[in-house]
């Protein structure tokens, strides 16, 4: 009889005790999966909507910051600057973006005005005049409808499921539609660099005053910032349930090894040697860490699935696959991590099992 089928044997001598055990590896395994797939699926649906809907920089007012939504006029940034911009020989694909706070029936909403509406998702309609979900449960609004913004009337050509929340509205317009309406102010503007994206946006800082721009590359690290801020946190939590996985591991192969020491002692007084007795228990361990974690890895795949049906069409991600939840690196770090912490755990109780003197085995009731 080889040590792997002992182990394999003892495994499921004691189903239940080995069930429970597996059971604090496999919450703190789906708890860690689960965070970390998020994670990784809204840092790659960042990472793509930049690089598909944004340009090489993207150009703002430095006084106003990177909020859009500021409604003062220090979040724009000044005609002169505008036209510095449009006139610059390293910039071309240049589009404006204008954006201001408005009211639609007492309903306050958010007015975007796009030149690119590859930013918009549109759920039904076309592009023209893009109102928001809200809007249409608010006001029972559809496409053909007449709404007014800021003493203008438009007539409504598609609905989107982004932006706006119960409370708030959210419209979205041709940008040489919104400019009139909001004195032509320009909020931002994104462009496409004829050489290195970096030097140009360092030259354009420096040559235009007020402005700041950024990058594909920095509003992609601003946003991974935040995220993985957020997810470190929240993992380190999760880690908690894996590492109690891991002491109930060490807790129930002491157990073992004190109930089988009469067994150990029959093993020893056979011709088992003390490295045999070692690995026997060690890889009962690691069984315990492979079936628990696989199992882990298993469910946490179903759940980000669920969330993927059910919740990502409520945040308008439907661009995320499981695949970039679950990347493979991911799989194989969780479920082999899981594993050599298991062996790792069952160290102490083997050492302790294969020191065992034969004689004093024998004799243990």
């Amino acid at each position: 009889m080889s040590i792997y089928t002992l182990s394999l044997k003892n495994f499921k001598r004691r189903k239940l005790r080995s069930a429970l055990t597996m059971l604090g590896v496999m919450i703190g395994v789906i708890a860690l999966v689960v965070l970390v797939g998020i994670g990784t699926g809204l840092t790659s649906f960042t990472e793509a909507t930049f690089t598909n809907f944004y340009g090489d920089i993207t150009i703002m007012n430095s006084t106003g910051g990177s909020d859009a939504l500021a409604s003062s006029s220090d979040s724009y940034l000044s005609a002169n600057a505008v036209s510095k911009i449009e006139n610059n020989s390293q910039l071309y694909d240049i589009q404006k973006q204008t954006q201001f706070n408005s009211q639609i029936n007492n309903m306050s909403v958010t007015v975007v005005g796009l030149g690119d509406w590859n930013q918009i998702k549109i759920a039904n309609g076309t592009q023209g005049v893009v109102i928001s979900q809200s809007l249409v449960d608010a006001f029972n609004y559809k496409i053909g409808s007449n709404i007014t913004i800021e003493d203008h009337k438009f007539t409504v050509t598609g609905i989107t499921n982004s932006g706006g929340g119960a409370q708030e509205g959210f419209v979205v317009l041709n940008v040489a539609d919104a400019l009139p309406l909001n004195d032509n102010q320009v909020s931002l503007i994104t462009a496409n660099t004829k050489s290195d994206p970096n030097t140009v946006s360092k030259e354009i800082e420096g040559n235009i005053n007020g402005t700041s721009a950024l990058t594909k590359s920095d509003l992609t690290k601003e946003v991974d910032d935040a995220i993985n801020g957020i997810l470190l946190f929240v993992s380190a939590i999760a880690s908690i349930a894996l590492l109690v996985g891991m002491i109930s591991i060490i807790n129930i192969m002491l157990v073992n090894v004190t109930e089988r020491t009469r067994e150990i002692g029959v093993l020893k007084a056979i011709g088992f040697t003390n490295r045999e007795i070692l690995g026997s228990i060690l890889a009962e361990a690691g069984f315990l860490g492979l079936i628990a974690s696989t199992l882990g890895v298993i469910i946490a795949a179903i759940l980000l699935e669920i969330v993927l049906i059910v919740l990502a069409p409520q945040f308008n991600i439907n661009g995320i696959s499981l695949a970039q939840m679950l990347p493979l690196w991911l799989v194989v770090g969780v479920v082999g991590g899981a594993t050599i912490l298991s062996v790792l755990a069952g160290l102490y109780p083997a050492w302790r099992a294969s020191r065992l003197n034969v004689v004093e085995a024998l004799r243990y009731e």
